[in-house]
């Protein structure tokens, strides 16, 4: 496996060990945030102002690295802030500490998204790219599967110290930053386009080729409607499993989405990018149309485990079919800026979500997401947008 290259190795751990951090506090920062007087109204907006930072800094500063011709920077300060935020959650308890805290995290995420996905890319030729980018959602993804079992760990043994474990978290975050530093970057000719205003970071859609906006804007309309796991999660849980059940399920999830990551990359560059993300939105489709009836333990452990093989064929993918509708000196800003829009319509999702639970029940608001998947999935075969691009 000549094409996983140092650098590709280097980064693939980074994420592993930053995600290992963040998701050890996953399951616990609801528990901490109303132990400390967070309302439920509160949490929302604390998560609404994080993920919108995040969502609107990506594009931002991909195209930044796109313009300085670097990209290794912006990596090594993003997973800083991000390492950072850990250990502050633990010196004050105040809201505004927290929203701090929470914000320096995503804007962390924001700095480094679009100029790693570019490094990645820049490894990478466009055959190769597909097993590329699965080989490095398989190791994130690993972190998302030890780090709640250490948290599940940490709080049998001492229940409700969740400042303890904010400061123990920083550990794998310091170890991703550490990483960072053995990353050598290639050199790459600066991109000619200026650099947009923050207001404006998502000016690259202006500028992008039409089979890249034909693509990311179909993907764009399913994440309008493709709302937070937490949703599937309150689900289980509403229909009888245990806190500990619905954790464990949630861990399967990622023990299966990092396993198949590498092998779903893997048969996309030999079938065609389309075909891997048609196949996950169909089986999106049915994990949702399922959980709209679902109860009992088999069942939901069935769901999540296809749910696991959905995510393993439409997140490394997407960007591995994206950053080959661009010019290779506006990579960053190509996947910053649809990252950054996919996390502004996650919001939009969720709140969706969140209003059609409320008024119609669960499974109108599953049903509608399943239909959705159907929808795009079809677009995706219609329209047969290319599968590469000449620019």
């Amino acid at each position: 496996m000549k094409y996983l290259t140092r650098t590709i190795w280097l980064l693939s751990l980074v994420s592993l060990f930053t995600d290992l951090a963040s998701e050890m506090l996953y399951p616990v920062m609801p528990l901490y945030l109303r132990s400390i007087g967070f309302s439920v109204a509160l949490i929302g907006v604390l998560e609404g102002v994080a993920e919108a930072t995040a969502g609107l800094s990506k594009g931002y500063f991909g195209q930044w690295s796109d313009r300085l011709g670097r990209r290794l920077p912006f990596v090594q300060w993003g997973y800083g802030l991000s390492a950072l935020s850990k250990p502050m959650l633990a010196v004050l308890a105040a809201p505004w500490w927290v929203f701090l805290a929470r914000t320096l995290d995503r804007l962390g995420k924001g700095l480094r998204t679009g100029a790693r996905d570019a490094l990645l890319s820049d490894e990478t030729t466009p055959a190769t790219k597909g097993r590329v980018f699965g080989f490095h959602r398989s190791l994130d993804t690993l972190g998302a599967v030890l780090g709640p079992a250490v948290a599940l760990i940490w709080l049998a043994r001492r229940p409700g110290d969740y400042r303890q474990l904010f400061l123990l978290a920083f550990l794998p975050g310091l170890a991703a930053i550490v990483v960072t530093l053995l990353v050598r970057e290639k050199r790459r000719a600066p991109s000619p386009r200026p650099v947009q205003p923050f207001w404006a970071s998502f000016g690259y859609w202006r500028q992008a080729p039409a089979a890249y906006r034909q693509v990311a804007g179909a993907l764009l309309v399913f994440a309008l409607f493709n709302s937070s796991d937490a949703f599937l999660l309150l689900l289980a849980r509403q229909r009888g499993l245990p806190d500990a059940t619905v954790i464990g399920l949630y861990i399967f999830y990622n023990l299966v989405y990092a396993l198949s990551a590498f092998p779903a990359g893997h048969l996309s560059d030999r079938v065609g990018p389309r075909r891997m993300l048609v196949g996950g939105l169909l089986l999106f489709g049915a994990v949702y149309a399922g959980a709209a009836l679902a109860h009992g333990l088999w069942v939901f452990g069935l769901l999540f485990g296809l749910y696991g093989l959905y995510a393993a064929a439409t997140e490394g993918v997407s960007k591995a079919w994206l950053s080959n509708l661009c010019a290779p000196a506006d990579t960053g800003a190509a996947l910053g800026t649809f990252a950054g829009l996919s996390s502004l319509a996650a919001l939009v999702a969720s709140t969706l979500t969140g209003l059609a639970w409320q008024l119609l029940g669960p499974a109108p608001a599953f049903a509608l997401s399943a239909l959705i998947a159907a929808a795009v999935a079809v677009f995706l075969v219609v329209s047969r947008p290319p599968q590469s691009s000449s620019v």
